[in-house]
């Protein structure tokens, strides 16, 4: 059966691929680069040669000791390098925004399926959706499928393209349908079936060797489909229905594109994400662990250096808010049962909260969310037309239930720390409340680099709260504060909340995919279930407009986000080590330290390495991506300067420990990407 898969970016890729001296492609136009106003980019392609610092002869070092090991050292090569072959560009789209790709990868999981079948008689067949850019189809075969089964169902799929059957779409009554499911034996089908609830029921055939159960749509033969454009690519365990107590499967993984050279955009594409990888970055680096054995899954250990890091995140949150008039609140972890059935939670949110804990004959709950907690604090005042709008900010840690299998790095986890904050105003101050919202989220968006958004308003569903006057009016208040912004935006019919209308915002990273974080929410269901009021004009009791907005989404998940975009070479004002100091003798230990004391008591983030060669130590660095390097020798020291080399542009030359200082105290100030 036919399954939608989420909307997803379409990513963007050079035909003609530049390449480094180094002979590794670099996905050159695959990376966007945005720079905020007023500030400096500090990305560069993965595959660009480091610069030999010039100053290295003039000081007596050896010449290669700022080099990259396996990389030219000589400007020549960094231009050359740099050159983007300016052809047609690739663009893979996902099968939502591509009828002609959704068809390709649709009848490319029937034809898997049908491979399968002809290799492994006994593998049962059960759901094979298209997805954004493939497809899976999921198999009861206890055996397991292995890498050399992968390959010989890939050549198996291979030979029916090029057998050229016709895709044949058939109408048969539910009764027909059955008897014919019954007769292969397929249970899960017939599980399909049942579920299945409109009028006739259609079976897509390959010529006359295998059917299934299908909406569509498909291509019209398997000869559409180019046999050098399509891949398996992994299998997982996948409990059917995604039910922990109903069977595991195991789930084929493919992609399917137009062309060859799609298919060969797109593993470059993928090969450049895994590059990135937050959860390697992150062990890299030592920034932060999720210990399942020892603690438990989905839970994050911040290290030292994550934790810095964190923590400068978490201070610039608060200093903006706090700027822009909110107030911040702390709420505690856990609350009586009985609020989470006032809120709703109950009733709508109880997979994923954890089960309840007696207390002293008192039942609590670890909180899923803040909002009924910031409820409580607004229930806990008396407040007048003319104390509106109000605007509590958090940093709320909550926990939710996600089964094992959901669970991805910093991505998904059982205990995260949301940015929340809630608004809670009269009728009128909708709309610019909701523009103030849409201007802190782009600032703080932007402070990290993050400049191009795709915007989504969703609007009344079919079952809500609240009448068609209060939704008219929100959902207005919502365009026009989106049209003061100037931001295009896409409308989802009835893709709110039952509770109000919403709009979403997805960053773009540098390798162009998409990311939802930031989410502004009304909310008619909250003070009605709580009785929320203020005294209006009239003396007369009166319910507000409660606003729910998060621009992070999480700090777990942007903070993944965030290693991912930048492959761990984070901005300097936000690096955990800002500055390193790297002596070449121990002679000059005296100076280093004053010199790295000095640096610290200006409040930037420096440490010293030696013990080492040089060569090793410039080596150890860059592995780090430590944004500014200094090498101090003797004559640095007599001259009260360092050789200063910074991870993004190389070469900075011989500078003062105060121009130094200045320059990196400066970035901090300024939150700017460089040196």
């Amino acid at each position: 059966m036919s399954c939608i898969g989420a909307r997803a970016p379409a990513v963007v890729l050079s035909k003609g691929v530049a390449r480094a001296s180094s002979g590794r492609p670099m996905l050159a136009a695959a990376i966007r680069r945005v720079a905020a106003p007023g500030r400096a980019l500090m990305q560069r392609p993965a595959a660009v040669p480091s610069v030999a610092l010039s100053f290295a002869a003039r000081r007596g070092y050896p010449a290669n000791v700022f080099n990259h090991p396996n990389r030219v050292a000589t400007k020549a090569a960094v231009s050359e390098a740099e050159v983007v072959v300016e052809e047609e560009p690739v663009k893979l789209l996902t099968s939502d925004e591509s009828e002609d790709l959704l068809k390709i990868r649709h009848t490319t999981a029937h034809i898997c399926a049908m491979a399968v079948q002809k290799l492994f008689p006994t593998a049962q067949v059960t759901i094979g959706p298209w997805i954004d850019r493939g497809f899976y189809y999921d198999f009861d075969y206890p055996e397991g499928f292995s890498d050399k089964d992968l390959k010989s169902i890939k050549k198996q799929m291979i030979k029916i393209i090029n057998k050229d059957y016709p895709l044949r779409r058939e109408e048969v009554t539910r009764e027909e349908a059955r008897t014919r499911i019954e007769a292969l034996n397929e249970p899960y089908k017939l599980e399909i079936l049942d579920a299945i609830k409109t009028e006739p029921i259609t079976i897509y055939h390959i010529g006359d060797e295998w059917w299934d159960l299908c909406a569509g749509p498909h291509v019209e033969s398997t000869k559409k489909i180019h046999p050098k454009a399509i891949d398996l690519e992994s299998v997982a365990g996948a409990y059917w229905r995604g039910d922990e107590k109903r069977p595991m499967l195991q789930r084929i993984y493919g992609t399917a594109w137009g062309s060859p050279e799609e298919l060969k955009a797109y593993n470059e594409f993928k090969a450049e994400a895994a590059r990135r990888d937050h959860r390697k970055i992150g062990k890299d680096l030592n920034l932060f662990s999720i210990q399942q054995e020892e603690v438990g899954g989905g839970l994050v250990f911040w290290h030292p250096k994550g934790a810095i890091m964190r923590d400068m995140i978490e201070r610039f949150w608060k200093d903006i808010h706090l700027e822009r008039g909110y107030d911040l609140l702390y709420t505690p972890h856990v609350g009586k049962a009985d609020l989470w059935k006032t809120s709703g939670h109950s009733d709508f949110y109880a997979e994923n909260m954890y089960k309840p804990i007696d207390v002293e004959d008192e039942t609590y709950q670890l909180k899923p969310m803040n909002c009924p907690f910031h409820v409580a604090v607004y229930k806990d005042g008396y407040f007048s037309y003319r104390d509106l709008p109000i605007r509590w900010a958090e940093l709320g840690t909550v926990y939710r239930y996600e089964r094992s299998g959901t669970m991805h790095g910093l991505f998904r986890v059982r205990g995260f720390t949301q940015d929340d904050a809630h608004i809670f105003c009269l009728p009128h101050q909708i709309a610019d409340e909701i523009k103030g919202v849409l201007d802190l989220t782009e600032d703080i968006l932007s402070t990290f680099g993050f400049t191009e958004f795709e915007v989504n308003l969703s609007t009344q569903p079919e079952k809500s709260v609240g009448g068609p006057e209060i939704w008219d009016k929100a959902e207005g208040a919502l365009k026009d504060a989106l049209a003061q912004k100037g931001w295009d935006y896409e409308v989802d019919e009835g893709g709110g909340a039952f509770y109000g209308p919403k709009i979403d915002i997805k960053i773009l990273d540098a390798i162009g995919r998409k990311w939802q974080c930031s989410t502004v929410q009304l909310d008619f269901n909250l003070p009605e279930r709580f009785d929320l009021a203020y005294i209006d004009k009239e003396n007369a009791k009166q319910r507000p407009i409660m606003i729910h907005r998060a621009i992070f989404g999480s700090l777990e998940r942007f903070f993944g986000i965030l290693t991912e975009n930048y492959a761990g070479a984070f901005p300097l004002w936000v690096a955990p080590t800002q500055v390193r100091l790297l002596p070449v003798t121990d002679a000059v230990d005296d100076y280093v330290q004053e010199t790295a004391r000095k640096l610290r008591a200006a409040g930037i983030r420096c440490d010293v390495q030696s013990q080492e060669r040089l060569a090793k130590l410039v080596r150890n660095a860059e592995k780090a991506k430590i944004p500014v390097m200094c090498v101090v020798g003797e004559q640095e020291a007599k001259d009260g300067t360092l050789a200063v080399r910074t991870y993004a542009d190389g070469d900075q030359g011989v500078l003062s420990v105060d121009d130094v200082l200045s320059r990196v105290s400066a970035a901090n100030a300024g939150k700017l990407e460089k040196f």
